[in-house]
């Protein structure tokens, strides 16, 4: 059976090291973001807030379905504070990251 494991230490340990990715990533984005925001369109640093935005969405996706606070899930929450700005949901994420003890890896 390979790729089957028996011990849950493995599942617990993968859930964490996606947990933590995903905590970066969104750390990545913010820092850019906050970057982007007093430079010019079309800037390096408008790049790189893209690239930090897709970075995180793609970290996110395995952990889509977690649940966060605010009702909704994570994948949710996610799209909302990073494709709308919306400030309420990435209060969310970034909560969730703090509850996964990874709150030093966000701003």
């Amino acid at each position: 059976m390979a790729g089957c494991s028996s011990d849950d230490g493995t599942d617990e340990e993968l859930l964490t090291e996606l947990r933590k990715s995903y905590c970066q990533q969104l750390g990545v984005w913010q820092r850019a973001r906050d970057a982007a925001a007093a430079a010019t369109a079309g800037s390096p640093e408008q790049e790189e807030a893209e690239s930090a935005a897709q970075g995180a969405l793609l970290a996110m996706h395995p952990l889509r379905d977690e649940d966060v606070s605010g009702g909704q899930s994570l994948g949710e929450e996610t799209a909302l504070a990073i494709s709308n700005g919306d400030g309420n949901a990435e209060g969310h994420v970034v909560q969730y990251c703090g509850e996964a003890g990874f709150e030093t890896l966000t701003r």
